[in-house]
């Protein structure tokens, strides 16, 4: 018989502790560091991050980024030299293409401050970002270089190992050419045209963006089959294409919007072509995907009215508008794509 325990209930209390120490180490630059240096004693550690706290609290930090898998570490506190794990070194190091801490910067600059109101957005049912002071969050990003450039990174980053498992897996067979709507970075185009040699891509996003986009695509080298292009969602028609992608974009809008932005991406399509949304999709029980249930609270925190939804939601949406058929790819963790046939 198991007993009641207060177990679950203080580690889930307590989470923001651990997630604070990993938004402060992506701050620091600390695992862009270890890769440059390989290993380094918790002195270096202290010297080189210029923290002025005391030598223990030093070793918490570094210790308690070992114990949750982040650090590997040889010998102990006084003796202790510390180094990457291989997904820090992959993800974590700013210095890779593969970086993913855009997005953890922003967490921690942005959205950590703002989910302390909550409680606030659930009784109002109002976004509790920028908003709360009468300002539009899209307009204030894009608005700002220096943060618009931390929001599509962040973007692009959030969904690296999902492009990447996406471009390995679906089945490109029948295509020759992707555009994804909201690229962003161009991150997806990317790792579709890394993966499928015979794909042509296009990263298609607001003006703004569209530098952001060229400076990635130019990082990878694949210039000739990825190009950067710009346009207004809402305002244009969107540019044909054999596969339409739209990644975290359905699930910053209400029901409306969401099947109005389908629709547009349906019209769109040629005969037989291809709609795929990469989102964290709501399982059918809404008991086992825990994180598609804390973005779509994050979606009430951005923007008021936006949710997560389910592969049946989708598949509802896409039999109004007109497609065939759906699917749904498992990606990373817990994403999905979700995906509709003309």
């Amino acid at each position: 018989m198991n007993h009641p325990t207060p177990e679950n209930i203080m580690k889930t209390s307590t989470a923001f502790w651990a997630s604070k120490v990993l938004l402060t180490a992506v701050r620091f630059q600390l695992f862009t560091l270890l890769a440059e240096k390989g290993t380094i004693s918790g002195s270096d550690a202290k010297s080189q991050l210029g923290l002025q706290c005391s030598d223990r609290h030093v070793y918490d930090f570094l210790d308690a980024l070992t114990s949750m898998g982040f650090l590997k570490r040889e010998g102990i506190l006084d003796s202790a030299t510390y180094s990457n794990s291989p997904d820090t070194d992959l993800f974590l190091d700013k210095a890779k293409p593969s970086y993913v801490g855009g997005m953890v910067e922003m967490l921690n600059n942005r959205l950590y401050k703002f989910w302390t109101n909550l409680d606030e957005g659930l009784l109002t049912g109002l976004p509790q970002n920028e908003a709360k002071d009468g300002q539009n969050l899209f307009q204030e990003l894009y608005a700002d270089a220096g943060r618009l450039k931390e929001f599509v990174h962040a973007m692009s980053g959030v969904q690296m190992g999902n492009f990447m498992a996406f471009s390995q897996s679906f089945d490109f067979s029948q295509a020759n050419t992707l555009i994804d709507i909201g690229g962003s970075s161009g991150l997806l185009s990317l790792m579709v045209a890394k993966h499928q040699p015979h794909m042509s891509c296009i990263s298609w996003d607001l003006p703004e963006v569209t530098p952001i986009a060229n400076e990635t695509i130019e990082q990878f080298g694949l210039q000739d089959r990825v190009k950067a292009a710009s346009g207004d969602f809402f305002k244009d028609t969107l540019p044909a294409a054999d596969i339409l992608v739209m990644g975290n974009i359905l699930h910053d809008w209400d029901e409306e919007t969401k099947i109005v932005l389908m629709k547009k991406a349906y019209d769109a399509l040629p005969q037989n072509g291809i709609f795929v949304a990469i989102e964290n999709v709501v399982d059918p029980g809404r008991l086992e995907n825990t994180f598609s249930l804390l973005m779509s609270l994050n979606m009430l925190i951005e923007t008021g009215n936006g949710y997560e939804y389910s592969l049946g939601e989708f598949t509802n949406w896409a039999k109004q508008i007109g497609f065939k058929s759906t699917d749904i790819m498992p990606l990373a963790g817990p994403t999905s794509a979700a995906i509709a046939y003309k």
